[in-house]
C-alpha cells in the first residue's frame, strides 16, 4: 500500500515538473539570442534606418522592414518580418508592396515552398538609384509642376506703382526656386536614366574632381 502511494507521488511529481522543465528549456534560448551582440547591432540599425526614414520619403515601418531585409542573409516571408518586427499582417503587406514598387524590393520564391519570400536590391548603389528615381517621379516632378502653376498664377505685372515691387520680388523669388529645383531635377534624371550600377562611378568621378 506504502509503495502505491510513493509511486502515485512520484508520477504527480513528475507530471508537475515535467512543464516547467520544458519552459525553462524553450527560454534558456531565447534570452542568449536577446544577448547576442548581433542581434542588439541589428535592432539598433532597424531602429535607426526606421528613425532616417522621413528623410527619403516613406514610413517608419516601411523602413524598418526594408533595414531587415537589407541585414538578412536569405529571403524571407512576411510571416518572418511580422514576428520579428511585431507588425500586422496587413501592414507588412501593404509596405512590401510599396517597397516592390520603389524598386528596392522584389518578390522570390523558394523550392518546395508556396509562399512568398523577400529579397532586397543587393547592390547598394542601385538601390540609391531606384530611390533617386522614385524621389524625383513622386516629389521633384510634382513640385516643379506646382511652382510653375504659382508663377504662372502671379499675372502680369500691376499697374501701380505700390504693387509693382511685390509683384517683382514674389515673381523673382519663384524663378530662383524653380530655377534650384529644376538642376537637381536635371540630374535626378540623368541618374535615374543611366544602367544599373551607373551611380557609383558617377560618384567616384565626382569624388576625384573635389
Amino acid at each position: 500500500m506504502s509503495c502505491r502511494i510513493f509511486f502515485l507521488i512520484f508520477r504527480a511529481g513528475i507530471r508537475m515538473n515535467l512543464p516547467m522543465l520544458r519552459i525553462e528549456m524553450e527560454c534558456i534560448p531565447m534570452t542568449q539570442d536577446a544577448d547576442n551582440p548581433l542581434t542588439k547591432s541589428r535592432k539598433q540599425f532597424i531602429d535607426l534606418w526606421g528613425q532616417m526614414a522621413g528623410h527619403w520619403g516613406v514610413n517608419r515601418t516601411m523602413a524598418r522592414i526594408h533595414a531587415l531585409l537589407m541585414v538578412s542573409a536569405e529571403p524571407i516571408t512576411a510571416e518572418h518580418i511580422m514576428e520579428e518586427l511585431q507588425i500586422s499582417r496587413g501592414n507588412v503587406s501593404m509596405n512590401l508592396r510599396d517597397l516592390v514598387n520603389w524598386g528596392i524590393v522584389r518578390r522570390t520564391s523558394s523550392p518546395g515552398d508556396r509562399r512568398d519570400f523577400f529579397i532586397t536590391e543587393g547592390d547598394v548603389w542601385v538601390m540609391f538609384q531606384n530611390i533617386f528615381r522614385e524621389r524625383k517621379r513622386r516629389e521633384l516632378d510634382p513640385l516643379l509642376n506646382r511652382l510653375e502653376e504659382c508663377l504662372k498664377s502671379a499675372g502680369e505685372a500691376p499697374c501701380e506703382a505700390s504693387r509693382q515691387a511685390d509683384h517683382e520680388a514674389y515673381v523673382r523669388r519663384l524663378n530662383e526656386l524653380i530655377y534650384f529645383f529644376s538642376v537637381f531635377h536635371r540630374i535626378f534624371g540623368r541618374i535615374a536614366e543611366q544602367p544599373p550600377g551607373s551611380l557609383a562611378k558617377m560618384a567616384a568621378m565626382l569624388e576625384d574632381m573635389l
